[in-house]
């Protein structure tokens, strides 16, 4: 799911840059590839701590305007449900990359109609209240949701695709905005954001997301089938159609028969982990 804060990237642009030119391109193995078997390398250009860094920085402003609105875990017992879920799937995230269980994450629910929710990196989690209250999610299906978004966010999805926008073309703005040269350094900002905070992500980062969300969902005692049903509420509650920002995601009968195969792959994982709660 696309974040709704691209201003964010007025942060991360200029770490981005400086990053790049000093480190220039590494290939990573971001996570291991768990029962559902994402283990894809991933080129990088910038550096997973700046980017961190400017996330949680960016998170507490996200914070800050939704506290100021009084928009910030307005219902108690919402927040409580969503908190309670992550707190059975975060301890999950090991299988994947054992050094996400040291991340500081953070969950939180923000009053808004949108059907949204994300994972910035690092971990820092947003519900909109929006996608539980229309959709009336169930909390598999909220699990569904969360361990897609936690997905991307230990795949680290956004740092991929600034990379890949920075490798289509970029090196001249790039230098030119570290150079201090007014319009190259807003090109560069708003070309990055649209890439990365404002598309949609790619269908392989979607494909990735979804066969690792189920598994952390059935990791963590929930059914992961409930990833089925979601995606056809999803296109309900948007009129019918797939939300905008699903319209390069792979489409409904694929994503339904890849998320049939994985949910099945790890059943075996929900059936142990449903006795333990």
């Amino acid at each position: 799911m696309k974040s709704c804060f691209p201003g964010l990237f007025k942060t991360i642009a200029p770490m981005f840059i400086s990053a790049m030119l000093a480190a220039g391109c590494q290939t990573v193995q971001t996570t291991q590839g768990g029962t559902v078997g994402v283990d894809r390398k991933q080129s990088m250009l910038v550096s997973s701590e700046q980017v961190n860094q400017a996330a949680v920085s960016n998170y507490q402003q996200v914070l800050s305007e939704s506290r100021k609105k009084s928009a910030l875990n307005s219902s108690a017992a919402q927040t409580e449900r969503v908190r309670s879920i992550a707190r059975r799937l975060i301890p999950q995230v090991g299988v994947f990359r054992e050094d996400a269980t040291k991340w500081k994450w953070e969950v939180n629910v923000i009053e808004s109609d949108e059907l949204n929710a994300w994972c910035m990196p690092g971990g820092k989690i947003a519900f909109y209240s929006g996608i539980i209250e229309k959709l009336k999610l169930t909390d598999e299906e909220i699990a569904a949701i969360m361990g897609h978004e936690m997905a991307h966010a230990l795949r680290e999805h956004a740092r991929e695709r600034a990379s890949q926008a920075m490798a289509a073309g970029l090196g001249v703005q790039v230098v030119g905005a570290a150079a201090g040269l007014g319009d190259a350094g807003m090109q560069l900002t708003s070309l990055l954001a649209d890439y990365t905070f404002v598309k949609p992500n790619s269908r392989l980062h979607e494909t990735e997301a979804d066969r690792m969300g189920v598994e952390l969902a059935a990791r963590g005692g929930y059914d992961p089938r409930a990833a089925i049903g979601l995606w056809k509420k999803m296109a309900q509650g948007s009129g019918g159609q797939p939300p905008q920002w699903m319209s390069t995601h792979p489409s409904h009968e694929t994503r339904i028969k890849d998320l049939e195969n994985y949910s099945a792959r790890v059943m075996p994982l929900y059936e142990k982990a449903r006795t333990q709660h």
